[in-house]
């Protein structure tokens, strides 16, 4: 029998409230569940003590016995140094904009850099063209 440590929801609408139960992993997700070793509350702040609750002793007790935590529950008991944390994968890139629009946003940028130095360009020039224009009135003079 795959047994498995996962969240079991209760709580009303909009206001979940889970139990961390021990399962057959074939049951219903808030169906008949083997041992309740925690509970976790969302709704309570992250630094609240009373958010996560486990039984870390039970919770080791069915691992040593072949339970599987899920990826949620995993999480909870690195927490709390029961396990070792989780290798995270590196995020997809599907939100990322595609080829094309990357190429168009390069040439803005381009375009914007060639127009700043345009900008700082003739600021710079006429500073230049006076200077010759007094050397000459020296010789001159």
């Amino acid at each position: 029998m795959p047994v498995r440590i996962r969240l079991s929801r209760g709580g009303a609408k909009k206001r979940p409230f889970y139990r961390i139960v021990v399962a057959d992993s074939r049951r219903a997700r808030d169906g008949k569940f083997i041992d309740q070793v925690g509970t976790y509350n969302p709704m309570l702040p992250k630094d609240s003590p009373e958010r996560v609750k486990i039984d870390v002793e039970k919770a080791k007790e069915w691992m040593a016995k072949g339970a599987q935590p899920s990826d949620r529950v995993t999480l909870f008991l690195s927490n709390l140094g029961a396990v070792e944390k989780p290798v995270i994968t590196e995020k997809t890139k599907k939100h990322l904009p595609k080829k094309k629009a990357q190429e168009r946003l390069a040439a803005a940028k381009e375009k914007e850099e060639v127009a700043k130095a345009e900008a700082e360009a003739p600021a710079e020039a006429p500073a230049e063209a006076e200077a010759p224009a007094e050397a000459d009135e020296k010789k001159t003079g």
